[in-house]
């Protein structure tokens, strides 16, 4: 291979595209991190979207630095510290509705919502990614001790014993969004270990970069 054709390889792989994470709690911020060191290739633009304020609750957080009372979005903002026009991490510190979905552009759209039923909220999210023509990326229980079998596969691609596809499906959301899971919900009664945490978030992190890939590979040859 002549240095030319290794240094127009090299050319093309620079941070580009879009990856907007919707929710930056535990989860959400071992994925930013993540995704703002890969080399190589990546997105040029994260963009963060949670209304939450790190408490003491928040551990990983503060072990990184956070100050209790910042918001988390703010935070994964304040520790990217590649410059703006290489990899520029957008914060938004509100969260998403129905209200504001017009702020979601993202070529992939990574939801990690949490706290409650997120149901309604993500499924509208889910439709307004679709129709901007993005990949989306959810969550479909991830509990467990750190040794479970993780799964990331289409929502087509499941069952209905999983709760949280039988409910994506009854609001409309029956293909074309990825889940990943570790095939426990919060009613089997096992924890949310750190480790099951990085697994996930890896997971995520692997296959989100290659979706990218392959979307600024078809953007790049027309």
């Amino acid at each position: 291979m002549s240095e030319d054709t290794i240094q127009k390889i090299e050319d093309s792989r620079v941070p580009q595209g879009r990856i907007d994470l919707i929710g930056v709690g535990r989860l959400g911020l071992r994925i930013g991190i993540n995704l703002m060191q890969a080399h190589r290739g990546g997105p040029k633009t994260i963009g963060a979207f949670d209304g939450q304020k790190i408490s003491g609750g928040d551990v990983i957080f503060t072990l990184l630095g956070a100050e209790i009372g910042e918001y988390k979005t703010e935070f994964l903002k304040r520790i990217c510290t590649h410059p703006e026009e290489f990899r520029n991490i957008e914060s938004h510190p509100e969260y998403i509705t129905e209200e504001n979905l017009d702020l979601v552009k993202g070529d992939i759209v990574i939801l990690i919502l949490a706290g409650g039923n997120t149901i309604p909220t993500a499924s509208k999210i889910i439709k307004h990614a679709h129709e901007r023509g993005a990949v989306t990326i959810g969550t479909a229980g991830i509990f467990g001790f750190g040794d479970e079998n993780i799964e990331f596969k289409d929502i087509a691609e499941f069952d209905d014993e999983n709760p949280a596809v039988q409910e994506l499906r009854q609001a409309g959301i029956t293909e074309n969004h990825f889940l990943i899971t570790t095939n426990k919900v919060i009613r089997d009664r096992e924890p949310v270990t750190p480790y099951t945490l990085d697994e996930v978030a890896k997971e995520i992190t692997k296959n989100a970069l290659k979706i990218l890939r392959d979307i600024n590979d078809k953007n790049s040859n027309g």
